[in-house]
């Protein structure tokens, strides 16, 4: 400590924001999984030029989103657990996050097309809402819930979605380029994954999904909670 400074002088770490991910995957069931990943722009502040999941914060709108079919009561009540009170409409918001976020920024439009697209979108799912589709949530796993250490400037509270990439009715191009927040696209297996420049968050979640996936991708495996306490990882069990 510094000459003059004191513990209390010191700034308080960043409050994490609310935020959702979503793990696109194609072959499961199969040896080789692969999974969708996306480069984040060297530029950026956060996490420049590392290898995500695509994801970003919640928005208010995300909970006046209409859907096609809700979330499984198991991962519902993982979501809110540790909150206080009840509030369906805040879980069925984070998974709505991660499925409108993946749209934009991949252009990979998830959900159904049975019953068409919503009369009056939120203005953050105009687009979304253009191809005549509504989320459908049901069949969405939570896998991981973990927040941003302490020490960094930008900290977000994500939880980590994985869904079968046979969800998506349309794959729009153009949405990843050299001026965009991901600047490329990769669909890759896990041992391909592995030798990217991952976040340490992004590294451990995969390493959840794929016990995960030879678990058989159940909903009543348990869902981990990752956070940092005195420096170091801690794990719970949501």
């Amino acid at each position: 400590m510094m000459e003059g400074e004191t513990r209390a002088s010191k700034p308080r770490p960043a409050r994490p924001r609310d935020a959702a991910s979503l793990i696109l995957l194609e072959g499961i069931g199969r040896k080789n999984p692969r999974i969708l990943l996306g480069k984040r722009h060297e530029a950026l502040k956060f996490m420049p030029g590392k290898f995500v999941f695509p994801g970003g914060k919640l928005e208010p709108c995300d909970r006046r989103m209409n859907i096609a079919g809700p979330l499984d009561a198991r991962v519902e009540t993982r979501l809110l657990k540790g909150r206080a009170g009840s509030d369906p409409t805040f879980a069925r918001a984070l998974a709505l996050a991660a499925i409108r976020e993946t749209f934009e920024e991949t252009g990979h439009v998830v959900g159904s097309g049975e019953f068409g697209g919503p009369e009056r979108p939120p203005p953050a799912w105009r687009t979304y809402a253009a191809h005549k589709c509504l989320p459908d949530l049901q069949d969405l796993h939570f896998i991981a819930r973990a927040i941003t250490p302490p020490s960094l400037p930008r900290r977000f509270d994500t939880r980590f979605f994985a869904l079968d990439a046979r969800a998506v009715t349309a794959r729009l191009d153009g949405f990843a380029h050299a001026d965009a927040e991901l600047v490329e696209l990769a669909w890759v297996r896990f041992d391909e994954a592995e030798k990217l420049d991952l976040p340490d968050v992004t590294r451990g979640v995969l390493a959840e999904l794929r016990e995960r996936l030879k678990a058989g991708m159940s909903h009543y495996l348990p869902t981990p909670f990752y956070y940092q306490s005195r420096g170091k990882w801690r794990r719970e069990e949501l």
